[in-house]
């Protein structure tokens, strides 16, 4: 999947013309959104994006925000991220998309009008046609929707909100599955996403507190404003190289001294305790962290880029009366979470 930055392909809006010429991108099919999570209800969309290119003979391309809008307008009080944006790089290649586009969300973007915006995709992103949902709204003040777009000369097709198949047959959507993250439901939090959720980022350096209590872990940058669960879980990670793919036996390779941690539930992988939050025994920042210790390993993996799958949750987070009260706090938790894990097949 190629990956272009809106502001690297667009003259001022105020300059494109009918004779401008589109900058490199082939005639598309494309479809506009945060796309945050890439759910079922997004995976939809799309399947309709690549059947259309598909059948006129067109690249699939999607639009997304960076930051997210409601990032732009109120950060603090702005939604969780399920995905950040390499994660949906990721995600939107493995689903099919052929071209990304990242739009910068800023004021200047913001102030685009709806004309201006049409423009841009017509004349300079050479857009042939679009898929949107039911209430796709665009331009300074949201004036333009998929009636403007249609009037403007593209081909607009609307996809209808996804349901999933559950007894509550409701829409399915980022909201939905943060707040089933945010209450433990991994499971039912899976089942819209049509995967196991995960999180991947780079190990980097900490307070190594948990050095001091015997409970190493890898800080784990997390690369978003605030994760969408918060809590100690058990987890299952993976090692990935600089393409993004698994690297076989990656973290038992890293190994010291034979101890090369418990296998985890999917090949490749080593089971783990995570605790992601803002550790309030210890952290007077609140800054969000996730921390992952590997029981029985002893390895150094900074620099190491991890994907941590989570399986299970355990509870939430909780505050301890100082480092004696804490060590044992996780003790019991890693001892929990151990036994869950022998309980699990192989």
């Amino acid at each position: 999947m190629n990956t272009y930055f809106l502001e690297q392909l667009i003259a001022s809006p105020s300059n494109l013309t009918a004779n401008t010429s589109p900058v490199d991108l082939v005639p598309c099919v494309l479809t506009i959104g945060n796309f945050d999570g890439v759910h079922l209800g997004h995976q939809a969309m799309l399947e309709q994006v690549r059947d259309i290119a598909h059948a006129q003979n067109l690249g699939s391309a999607v639009m997304i925000f960076e930051p997210q809008p409601r990032e732009f307008f109120a950060p603090a009080t702005a939604p969780a991220r399920l995905t950040n944006l390499a994660e949906k790089q990721a995600l939107l290649a493995e689903y099919g998309v052929e071209t990304l586009i990242v739009a910068g969300f800023d004021a200047e973007f913001r102030s685009l009008s709806a004309q201006a915006f049409a423009d841009i995709l017509a004349l300079r992103l050479n857009v042939k046609a679009l898929v949107l949902g039911d209430d796709f709204k665009f331009g300074h003040d949201r004036t333009g929707d998929s009636q403007f777009l249609r009037n403007y000369g593209l081909d607009v097709t609307n996809l209808h909100t996804v349901i999933d198949d559950s007894g509550k047959a409701a829409r399915i959507s980022s909201t939905r599955v943060r707040d089933l993250l945010l209450a433990g439901d991994i499971d039912a939090a899976n089942a819209l996403l049509g995967r196991d959720y995960e999180i991947t980022g780079m190990v980097v350096g900490g307070d190594k507190i948990g050095r001091t209590m015997d409970f190493p872990t890898a800080n784990i940058d997390l690369q978003r404003l605030k994760p969408a669960l918060h809590g100690i879980f058990a987890v299952d990670v993976v090692s990935l190289d600089e393409d993004g793919k698994v690297i076989a036996d990656g973290l038992s390779a890293l190994a010291i001294d034979g101890k090369s941690g418990i296998s985890g539930l999917r090949s490749n992988s080593l089971f783990g305790t995570a605790n992601i939050g803002t550790r309030p025994s210890v952290d007077k920042q609140h800054d969000w962290r996730l921390e992952v210790h590997f029981p029985e390993l002893n390895a150094d993996l900074y620099g190491s880029t991890l994907q941590v799958r989570f399986l299970h949750y355990l509870h939430g987070e909780r505050h301890y009366d100082g480092l004696e009260a804490l060590k044992t706090g996780i003790h019991n938790d890693v001892k929990a979470l151990i036994e869950w894990r022998e309980q699990q097949p192989i």
